[in-house]
């Protein structure tokens, strides 16, 4: 489907720089136009006023036959291309008003001046354009929100939080394009809305939606609605599992479906899976109304069309005139499924190395596109027939085919009671096995539901290639906990964290020392999010590891679990809470906080002050344990930062200063 091309050789090698990692340009979202033939996307780089990022919208011919267009300046954040329903312009989001505030804007596709058709204040959150042509759904905060909680509070109080009303819920509205009049759907009452998807023939929308703007408890609380987007009728079809998204129409058999994506088994941890529901109805003549009535007037059951496959869906999409598409990590790679609506089961129709996102396809269904990634070739915009060869489209950093890579290996191996697993090696840049033993960095992937592809590894945050461009050899464990391998290999993380999933990781690294690409002398580890628990875990039970970097990583899953915000899942993964009693709690057992003490490997903290995911008291518990017990370390706190770095001054600080631990460590 997408073809990699091995490094054999090496070319004559331009310098890596901080600055060429953090301000490379990268396209996002991809959208096919209903009739096939275009595909609209936004590509974006920092490099605006303060290193802020900036974004364009362009387009380009499906079948490659004319180069990529811009359709905006690109002097603003513009995103979130979505075609109108005859393909003749494009929507799409912009802060060009206001920094930081998205509005909805529409641009011919043949170019000139964008139409700005919203001035909400605070700004719009998503939307999807309706098949009528004339109506918009978008999701959007209450704008009143600021006036209405200030009424009644005293000046010395106007800044007070009550816990569960704090974050604005965003509401569903129907824009009409014409009036450019915004009506509220109100029988949701004060459901936050995350989802929206109408239905191919015009019919009503699915609606997905949480108790509360909270990530926990919202994220436990999703439920599916109908709603009927003439009269705003709307019809419950009561909750769905955890972490619910991508709800997704198809006619089959005389009869209406929605399937949605969510973890299976109506468990906590585990795989994620494609459920389907059946809504009975006489099909697409029915009116609206009547069928989301008798939809509502029937028990919803949902089948898992996933159950017992060996790989894991990343996305599932809606296909206009036919059954859904899906996206599924398989190992080191990515596959492209078409659901068979006669067997209800998903059947390959291609693969490719790396990985494959972001995917649209057209009206019939016969023609995709998507962004693809190998192990030498970053993000681009590729599209094609479904099935068939992919032709890439666009081309935003061509100025790193002059860099001389570190060659990336595939590794296969078994973990010790036999399990298979699987991951990657990069090898310093310019050498060869043959030139080892090298100095290893072990980063270890977060989630723990992800994997490392076999894709193109260079990001300002955990970086692979910056560290190979250096002279390092860098292993990326595929451990069990993670996705690419079923259901049941990343259900085993639950209550169990930092167990099989260690030895897993030590396994690789025991292999690579064998087999002399690795020095035992000169090992380090480092991750990111679950990654960077696994650095603090690591080194509190061997002291084996000479440096190591722990970004933004728990040190404590009880506090984890009562302050993180995906709490609920915080617990599963930890194994208990704080609140289960006087303990001892499993979570103890789990947590690196408990073997501080053990440890002597000088320590690189890193966390974004702001993160609500992992909130800094994390880094802070760990810091004050290492300073206790004369600890080597580092801690760097970078304000306004969240979970993930978003400023191109603190991106740069973090490649810098990762590669100057390690050369003084190793």
């Amino acid at each position: 489907m997408v073809d990699q091309e091995p490094q054999t050789t090496f070319p004559s090698s331009a310098e890596l720089t901080a600055e060429s990692v953090v301000d490379a340009a990268a396209p996002m979202g991809p959208v096919i136009s209903p009739d096939g033939r275009l595909v609209a996307y936004a590509v974006v780089a920092n490099g605006g006023e303060g290193g802020r990022p900036r974004g364009a919208i362009w387009v380009a011919a499906v079948d490659g036959s004319t180069g990529p267009r811009r359709l905006t300046d690109g002097m603003a954040r513009e995103l979130a291309p979505k075609w109108a329903a005859d393909s003749g312009s494009v929507f799409f989001t912009s802060d060009r008003e206001e920094r930081d505030t998205a509005q909805l804007a529409r641009i011919g596709v043949t170019g000139g001046e964008a139409e700005a058709l919203t001035s909400w204040r605070g700004g719009i959150a998503d939307y999807c354009p309706l098949f009528d042509g004339r109506t918009v759904a978008v999701l959007a905060e209450d704008e009143c929100e600021d006036e209405c909680q200030d009424e009644g509070r005293d000046a010395e109080g106007d800044d007070v939080k009550v816990w569960g009303r704090h974050l604005p819920v965003t509401r569903l509205r129907l824009l009409d394009l014409d009036s450019r009049e915004v009506r509220t759907v109100e029988g949701l009452g004060d459901r936050h809305v995350v989802e929206v998807a109408q239905r191919p023939d015009g019919g009503p929308l699915a609606v997905l939606s949480w108790s509360t703007a909270e990530l926990d408890p919202g994220v436990a609380t999703a439920e599916l609605h109908v709603v009927d987007p003439g009269s705003g009728a709307v019809y419950e079809l009561g909750p769905v599992g955890m972490e619910a998204q991508s709800p997704v129409w198809w006619y089959g058999g005389g009869l209406w479906h929605l399937a949605h994506v969510a973890v299976s088994g109506g468990q906590v941890i585990g795989g994620l899976a494609v459920l389907d529901s059946v809504l009975p109805t006489a099909g697409p003549q029915t009116t609206e109304a009547a069928e989301a009535a008798e939809a509502a007037e029937a028990a919803v059951e949902y089948r898992d069309l996933t159950a017992g496959m060996p790989v894991c869906p990343t996305e599932l999409v809606q296909v206009a005139d036919g059954p859904p598409l899906a996206l599924f990590a398989d190992g080191l790679d990515t596959a492209l499924y078409r659901l068979d609506p006669e067997s209800l089961r998903f059947d390959r129709v291609a693969w490719a190395p790396g990985t494959l996102s972001g995917l649209t396809a057209s009206r019939s269904g016969g023609t995709c596109a998507l962004l693809a990634s190998t192990a030498y070739e970053p993000d681009n915009v590729h599209a094609g027939p479904v099935g068939g060869p992919l032709v890439r489209l666009s081309d935003t950093r061509p100025e790193l085919r002059a860099v001389r890579w570190g060659v990336q290996e595939r590794l296969s191996y078994r973990a010790s009671d036999g399990l298979p697993l699987d991951g990657l090696l990069i090898l310093p840049a310019g050498r060869g096995r043959d030139e080892g033993p090298f100095p290893l960095v072990t980063m270890v992937h977060g989630g723990p539901y992800f994997r490392y592809a076999d894709e193109f590894n260079l990001n300002p945050m955990d970086s692979g290639q910056w560290l190979a461009t250096t002279g390092y050899a860098v292993f990326l464990p595929n451990p069990r906990g993670g996705s690419g391998h079923g259901h049941a290999f990343a259900a085993t993380a639950a209550g169990a964290v930092g167990g099989d999933e260690w030895t897993d990781i030590l396994g690789g690294v025991d292999l690579l020392i064998a087999q002399g690409v690795a020095d035992p002398e000169r090992l380090a580890i480092s991750g990111w999010s679950h990654g960077g628990f696994m650095a603090a875990w690591a080194i509190g039970h061997t002291d084996r590891f000479k440096a190591a970097v722990m970004g933004a990583g728990i040190s404590d899953w009880g506090m984890q679990a009562g302050t993180g915000e995906w709490g609920v899942i915080d617990a599963a993964l930890g194994g208990s809470t704080g609140w289960e009693g006087p303990g001892p709690h499993v979570h103890d057992r789990n947590s690196p906080i408990s073997y501080a003490s053990q440890i002597r490997t000088p320590v690189l903290i890193l966390h974004g002050e702001q993160d609500t995911n992992v909130p800094l008291g994390q880094a802070i518990h760990f810091h004050r344990a290492l300073r206790h017990f004369g600890v080597e370390h580092e801690f760097v706190v970078y304000p306004r930062e969240g979970h993930w770095l978003r400023e191109r001054g603190h991106q740069l600080d973090v490649l810098r200063r990762i590669r100057a631990w390690y050369e003084r460590w190793l």
